[in-house]
């Protein structure tokens, strides 16, 4: 036979779990230093400047717009 268990405490320790794993993604999107949010802020907006530079403007005869 199988192991009895406690669906209530197998319930309660599932939980468990999932607001460990909840907590420790809301850690790493929440939980950094100024520094880190102004760096990544930097590289993003890095990245936004050399896309938008290396964009193609559309000629007339690429418009779209209907």
């Amino acid at each position: 036979m199988g192991e009895v268990i406690n669906l209530r405490l197998a319930r309660k320790q599932r939980n468990r779990v999932a607001s460990a794993v909840q907590a420790d993604q809301n850690r790493r999107l929440f939980g950094r230093t100024a520094a880190e949010k102004a760096a990544e802020a930097r590289v993003r907006e890095r990245v936004e400047k050399t896309l938008d530079g290396a964009r193609l403007e559309a000629g007339p005869s690429d418009d779209t717009s209907g």
